[in-house]
């Protein structure tokens, strides 16, 4: 990379982060809907035995066991023969549903294709929900190996490329946000081998918001280099981000200084087709 932007240090090693679910206030009346999405947001999160989901959602034995038999019943979860849970078909359909409805995967599909056919790379658009990154498509590179990302999918936003791109227009925000998803219990653990401060982080959004464009490189897994930019709606808001993402060996300094303006123009493109016009 050029060495007038301030970059974070790449990082040999760290665990996956885990992202928790945003805490949602109870309304009055709705404990037992609460209850049962609070399950079904237990499962989808790996915890598929009964006693996995009532230690990690709080709900007591007898009553997570009712509502697991009453999703399981409605198709929202399924019942494996060994006694684990999972996700089901009810949950599929209107994940299908969510997604074709969302206008901006809908009009990126096409500027999508033809960006990862470009690059032969994996390409993925996410938006901004709850305070996290969510990935609405995926395209998978041709080469290197497969990343750990998939459509539904959620991330931390300042250890993910796409995640800053999001960020880049919310300087208000980049301080906190870095130790919020730094903070014990935030489900983002940090090693030891961390060395960026909030400082340090700000700097880059800086330089990032500068030139359209944000990194990673490696901070959210070894290996991996990103280079993101933002999509803009008809207000000039940022609405999602697109990235182009590959291991190391496909990403030297030179080839992601290459793909900046590749990855700029295929956000802006999908910026036109929501009607964005630029310097309006």
């Amino acid at each position: 990379m050029s060495s007038t932007s301030p970059l974070p240090p790449r990082r040999t090693s760290r665990a996956a982060p885990v992202p928790v679910p945003v805490p949602v206030p109870v309304a009055p009346g709705t404990q037992t809907l609460a209850r049962g999405l609070a399950v079904v947001d237990a499962v989808a999160r790996g915890h598929e035995r009964l006693r996995d989901v009532v230690a990690t959602t709080g709900v007591g034995r007898s009553t997570t066991h009712r509502l697991l038999q009453q999703l399981v019943a409605a198709g929202y979860l399924r019942r494996l023969d060994d006694g684990r849970h999972a996700l089901g078909p009810a949950l599929i359909e209107l994940g299908y549903q969510a997604l074709q409805e969302n206008p901006v995967a809908a009009v990126a599909a096409a500027p999508l294709q033809e960006l990862a056919a470009r690059v032969s790379d994996t390409v993925h658009l996410a938006i901004e929900d709850r305070g996290q990154v969510l990935y609405l498509d995926k395209l998978p590179g041709t080469r290197g190996a497969p990343m750990r990302s998939r459509i539904g999918h959620r991330m931390p936003l300042t250890r993910t490329g796409i995640g800053k791109a999001l960020l880049l227009d919310r300087p208000d925000r980049w301080r906190d946000q870095f130790l919020a998803e730094r903070r014990v219990g935030s489900g983002s653990p940090t090693p030891e081998a961390e060395v960026l401060t909030a400082d340090g982080f700000v700097a880059v959004m800086e330089a990032s918001a500068r030139r359209g464009v944000a990194l990673d490189l490696e901070e959210n897994e070894p290996g991996v280099l990103c280079v993101a930019a933002p999509v803009r709606d008809a207000s000039g808001a940022i609405a999602a981000a697109v990235s182009v993402s590959a291991t190391r060996p496909y990403m030297p300094p030179p080839r992601v200084d290459a793909l900046v303006p590749v990855v700029l123009d295929a956000a802006a493109g999908i910026s036109a087709r929501l009607g964005y016009r630029a310097g309006r």
